[in-house]
């Protein structure tokens, strides 16, 4: 019996302990949702319930929520898996347009190859037939020519040899005519006089037997030619400072072309730079590293020369690799080989070295960003492996390319300085958003403060309170946040110190508009009822103003700072693009605009300027949207009127 009780009063406990949970969740559903029955006479709804109806009804405030929220999560989320050097520069991948076809080859080539060469954002290439193949960003928007445009003397002769440099190509055809095309704008091919550069000597011109060419390389705007073991060199001597001291050098093997400078490997193995000091800091897959290349060298003599951007990379007689140059990142980092393996060819792309070991290896090492250096193939007889700029090719003994790794283009193409603006973008947004997100909530504590007390207060603490927001008010904007913008140039302060004081600024010079609404919404809400009733039962009037007036009005604040989130984006976009806000080379949307401010960028670069303008754009009228729809939903009067 008294079994029988226990068990009846579990029940009764259980029971009633359900219940007690479909009352608590009965109530909370109710209060989110609304009640689920049908009132006749009287509709009773939650106000969220209600504030979501209203503003879900609208599409364009729904549409232009999910593209914010699509934005934010690009600008926050999309910065850990897009690296950005903000530092990096490349002036041989400038103004680059977008795509993906830097990196593939023509269909006649990609079976047929006998050599590739690259030294900026494009590369050739030539087949076992003597056809020259151009790809890559090939086309000079400013003068409207393009290098796929090969001469018809190339086409009908066929190419024995052939390099490409910065902005030009130039090839030695089958019957001996050397013959240049792309940009001539500084010499580059040697037949006409220009101002500051090289002319190809008269013997080339008169034509050459393409067997006696033993090395035929094109840099930054220079070309060097070695026929015979002698150097013949043309081309801008301001671009290449030491171009004339190879000017007809005798015992010379090879001439390969680093950023400004120019590099000779002679016949004695010995390696010069004419005038030029030589790289200084080298590194040996044997010696280790060394204080300079005489002392990684010791005497010993060279057999391979090659050169990127920064480096060179050479070839001992006893089968050391050597590197010399500015190292950076762990680009100095040499291959592991295998033990009695070796070295037999290199090759060197933009930043990036390319070379195939006497066991049949091919190998890539350097700069590695785009992935250029991800192979390690085993090649087959007669197997070679070629460095694009920032390409990486491999081809078996038939001539066919079995593995292309590197940069294949950019989705937003470059910006003058090299630079990829999706990168940029992606980062530079996240930058936009945080100084408008945080210059909002400054302005918005100061309106907030400034606002409750003196409309809660008055008298004379509205009275002075209101006095000095017209003065900040009467404050010309635009022109103030410039001024202080420049005298903090003047002080040495770190670049995030300075971005913190751009968003006080921003936040410390925007808030009197919000100030003054909120002002007016606490001189009516302090006249109500439940303002008297606390008064009554002694709640402090501080305790008022903020935790019972405050909430009342919480829809008008949040409607405010919605809307003066996008005037904060357009601020700081404005004070990034006049040179007075964030600086370069820490991205925003606003000083991505700066370099575009002329009818070059602007009729030849599109890219340039379009997507950082598309992207603020479409943030600021969302924002707007938003805000419009928030207020409407908000307003019950406006709802009934509706």
């Amino acid at each position: 019996m008294k079994k029988k009780s226990k068990e009846n009063c579990i029940k009764r406990a259980w029971r009633r302990t359900v219940y007690a949970f479909k009352r608590v969740f009965g109530w909370i559903r109710r209060m989110v949702f609304g009640s689920a029955k049908d009132y006749d006479e009287i509709a009773i709804e939650s106000p969220s319930r209600l504030l979501r109806e209203a503003f879900f009804r609208k599409k364009s405030a729904v549409f232009a929520l999910v593209v914010l929220l699509g934005l934010f999560l690009f600008v926050f989320i999309a910065p850990a898996f897009v690296s950005l050097d903000i530092n990096y520069t490349d002036p041989l991948q400038q103004n680059v347009a977008p795509g993906y076809d830097l990196r593939d080859l023509p269909r006649g080539l990609k079976k047929n190859v006998r050599m590739i060469d690259g030294f900026s954002d494009f590369t050739v290439g030539v087949s076992k037939d003597g056809k020259l193949y151009v790809w890559g960003n090939t086309k000079d928007r400013l003068t409207g020519s393009d290098l796929k445009s090969i001469p018809e003397q190339i086409k009908n002769q066929g190419v024995a040899v052939a390099s490409a440099g910065k902005d030009h190509v130039i090839a030695v055809t089958k019957t001996g005519e050397i013959v240049g095309f792309g940009d001539n704008s500084c010499g580059q091919y040697g037949v006409e006089p220009v101002l500051g550069a090289l002319a190809m000597p008269e013997i080339l011109a008169r034509g050459i037997d393409p067997s006696e060419v033993t090395s035929l390389s094109c840099g930054y705007q220079a070309t060097a030619l070695v026929l015979r073991g002698e150097a013949f060199v043309w081309g801008n001597t301001n671009a290449v400072r030491n171009l004339a001291d190879f000017q007809g050098m005798t015992g010379v093997k090879k001439i390969v072309f680093s950023n400004s400078v120019a590099v000779a490997l002679k016949t004695d193995g010995t390696v010069t730079s004419g005038d030029e000091e030589l790289f200084t800091s080298a590194v040996g897959s044997k010696n280790g590293r060394q204080s300079s290349l005489s002392a990684c060298l010791a005497g010993r003599k060279v057999v391979e020369l090659t050169a990127d951007n920064k480096c060179i990379a050479l070839l001992t007689e006893d089968g050391e690799l050597i590197v010399s140059g500015a190292f950076e990142n762990g680009e100095d980092i040499l291959p592991t080989l295998a033990d009695g393996e070796y070295f037999l060819s290199l090759d060197g792309g933009t930043r990036h070295f390319v070379g195939v070991t006497n066991l049949g290896n091919a190998y890539a090492w350097g700069h590695n960003a785009y992935g250029q250096c991800d192979i390690k193939q085993k090649l087959g007889e007669g197997g070679s492996v070629f460095a694009g700029s920032l390409q990486t090719y491999v081809v078996n003994g038939a001539g066919k390319v079995t593995h292309s790794a590197g940069l294949k283009g950019y989705l937003m193409g470059t910006d003058g300085r090299g630079r990829d603006v999706f990168a940029r973008i992606v980062h530079g947004g996240k930058m936009t958003m945080t100084v408008g997100g945080v210059a909002v909530l400054v302005s918005s504590a100061i309106a907030i403060v400034v606002g409750c007390i003196s409309g809660y207060f008055g008298g004379a603490v509205d009275t002075v309170l209101m006095r000095i927001t017209e003065i900040f008010s009467s404050i010309p904007f635009l022109p103030f946040a410039m001024l202080l913008s420049q005298i903090i140039k003047n002080y040495s302060v770190s670049e995030t110190m300075r971005i913190v004081v751009i968003m006080l600024i921003l936040g410390a010079l925007s808030w009197t508009g919000l100030a003054r609404m909120i002002r007016g919404q606490v001189l009516a809400e302090r006249e109500k009822e439940f303002v008297t009733a606390a008064r009554a039962i002694g709640v402090k009037e501080s305790k008022i103003a903020f935790r019972h007036i405050l909430p009342n009005i919480v829809s008008v604040i949040l409607v405010s700072m919605t809307l003066d989130f996008a005037g904060c984006l357009l601020t700081e976009s404005s004070l990034s693009y006049l040179g007075f806000g964030v600086q370069q080379p820490q991205p925003t949307w606003g000083n991505m605009l700066t370099g575009c401010n002329n009818s070059t960028v602007i009729q030849h670069y599109w890219w340039q300027w379009l997507f950082p303008a598309l992207f603020l754009s479409v943030a600021v009228v969302c924002i707007n949207i938003l805000g419009d729809a928030l207020r409407d939903a908000l307003d019950p009067k406006a709802q009934k009127e509706k």
